[in-house]
């Protein structure tokens, strides 16, 4: 899944089989349409199926598309997405039972590419600019994958409202509602569909024991990096046997941007190329600045991390860490924290933690002051590749997949039976498994991220969903909506200053997020320094400038 972005963007691992797993029909049948689904087209041809298709209906006469839409002929629409193949035949399955709905419905049917891991952006941006006609549909993101990089290269089709209100009629009904076709114009034309039903957080912080919290005295919780350190300290003196947090050393970038979320008001930039700039404050959104280069706020991080290396929070080969499965650890009781995001403590941690006997409480970063940003619904995102031969067959195919339920549970669930099961408690239908299900040999593998819908979602039951409301709920009481969706800055002009100073980043960070220096002092105005060396006043100024350019006096 997104687990290596999210490695680097901070944002988010995803978890069950639509998150986690990736994949492919690789030579199963699934990449080349499925032959059950053709035979199926053949069939429906044949018995008049197709007819019903043509005037926009389906076998049961459901009215979703315009009559006068002709689709009699039957096409296959290829979505692409980011992710590896899988190893089983399943996705080949839930694609031959789809498709005789897609073809029922829109008389077209659905084929998957993946773009491996390895790699991948440069393989994604390199399919999407061939414009061979070989792709249809495009998983994108403005904030991971280069969504306006290949808008502006001409790699997707611009999309008309009347195009949108014609082939994606229910999307549409339902983003106009929220206003957010702005946030996917660029030049003001819509290049993108917006995620923008389906709530998740991908803001970071640490996993904790409760029993140790409460040992340290925290009576209710961990609330803040003080709270964080006393914690550690307990944990030290106590349980002298474990680490208090056995890190990989991987984290550096999001211990650095977290303590900035909890000391400063500043409002993260994405889509940079630099996790520096900020805007200042969510009153003063378009003032650009950097918290890492202004004031005392990063020499006292650098202090705190000095003082957890010193104390043996982590271990001293930290940086060469690379065997820690401090998730696995956590749960096991030989580590007493986890660091990630929201999404992975209500739907892994807090669940293991319940099973070996112990409830796991989260520290979100910016706890303290309230500074939480919620996601850019174009963090996931479809568009449509410029040299579709059925673009608008290929609308109706996303249309279905995210509004019609039984095509949606399809694509993001598999088949009932086989890959899940609905089990209703107090009224409420959760997503549980079959006896026996083994997610290696049993999941299917679509990687759709770019239209989840919350109107049909099933909640998981093994996840902590009283915590994922509880936390849902106190987010949505004060996190501002993305503020940036409409700024598309050109970074070509400075490029070369980006890679310079991403390479001072890498150099320096993981030394001051890990206190891996006897001076910090020393260390944070060596990194300064080389900053300002990389160019770092003039990508400011440069940053500013666009951003005044886009956003005037605001």
């Amino acid at each position: 899944m997104k687990k290596k972005v999210v490695s680097v963007l901070l944002c988010a691992t995803m978890v069950v089989t639509m998150f986690t797993g990736c994949g492919s029909a690789a030579g199963n049948g699934a990449s080349n349409g499925g032959s059950a689904a053709d035979a199926t087209a053949t069939d429906a041809a044949s018995t008049g199926d197709s007819q019903a298709a043509a005037a926009g209906t389906s076998a049961s006469g459901d009215q979703w598309f315009s009559s006068d839409i002709d689709t009699s002929e039957h096409v296959v629409i290829n979505y692409v997405t980011t992710g590896n193949k899988p190893d089983n035949d399943n996705t080949t399955q839930m694609l031959d039972q789809l498709n005789k709905i897609l073809t029922e419905k829109c008389n077209a049917e659905i084929q998957i590419t993946y773009i491996e891991w390895t790699d991948y952006l440069t393989n994604y941006n390199l399919l999407l600019s061939s414009l061979d006609g070989s792709v249809d549909l495009v998983g994108t993101a403005t904030d991971w994958l280069d969504a306006w990089p290949n808008a502006k290269k001409g790699a997707f089709l611009p999309l008309t409202e009347d195009m949108l209100s014609k082939y994606c009629p229910k999307t549409y009904a339902q983003v106009s509602e929220k206003n957010d076709w702005d946030s996917c114009k660029y030049n003001g034309d819509i290049y993108l569909i917006p995620e923008d039903n389906y709530a998740q957080w991908t803001n970071h912080g640490f996993m904790y024991r409760d029993d140790y919290a409460k040992e340290a005295g925290l009576t209710s919780g961990v609330n803040s990096w003080d709270d964080m350190d006393t914690y550690f300290a307990s944990v030290k003196k106590n349980h002298p046997d474990i680490t208090p947090w056995d890190s990989d050393g991987t984290q550096y970038t999001t211990l650095a941007t977290g303590w900035m979320a909890s000391h400063t008001p500043a409002v993260s930039i994405d889509g940079l190329g630099s996790y520096m700039f900020y805007g200042k404050s969510k009153d003063d959104l378009y003032t650009v600045y950097s918290p890492f280069m202004d004031d005392d706020t990063l020499y006292k991080f650098a202090d705190m991390m000095k003082k957890w290396n010193d104390e043996g929070v982590w271990t001293k080969d930290v940086l060469n860490n690379t065997g820690a499965a401090t998730r696995d650890e956590f749960a096991a009781g030989q580590t007493a924290a986890d660091q990630h995001h929201t999404q992975t403590w209500y739907s892994t941690d807090s669940p293991k933690a319940k099973a070996a006997g112990f409830d796991c409480g989260f520290f979100y970063f910016g706890k303290e002051t309230k500074n939480l940003t919620k996601l850019s619904v174009t963090h996931g995102a479809m568009a449509v590749s410029a040299a579709s031969k059925n673009p608008e067959r290929a609308l109706m195919v996303y249309d279905l997949i995210r509004n019609d339920p039984e095509c949606y549970r399809l694509f993001n669930y598999g088949i009932e039976g086989k890959q899940y099961t609905v089990t209703t408690t107090d009224g409420v239908d959760y997503l549980t498994r079959p006896d026996g299900y083994d997610a290696t040999n049993d999941s299917i593998v679509t990687d759709y991220w770019w239209g989840r819908n919350d109107d049909l979602e099933l909640p998981d039951a093994t996840w902590d969903n009283d915590g994922k409301k509880k936390m849902s709920d106190e987010y949505d009481s004060f996190a501002i909506a993305y503020p940036y969706g409409q700024f598309v800055i050109d970074t070509d002009p400075i490029s070369s200053e980006i890679s310079s100073m991403s390479e001072v980043w890498e150099t320096y960070m993981p030394q001051i997020a890990f206190g891996q220096s006897s001076d910090t002092k020393a260390l944070v105005d060596e990194f300064r320094s080389k900053m300002k060396t990389a160019g770092y006043d003039d990508v400011l100024k440069y940053i500013q400038d666009q951003m005044t350019q886009m956003y005037g006096n605001k």
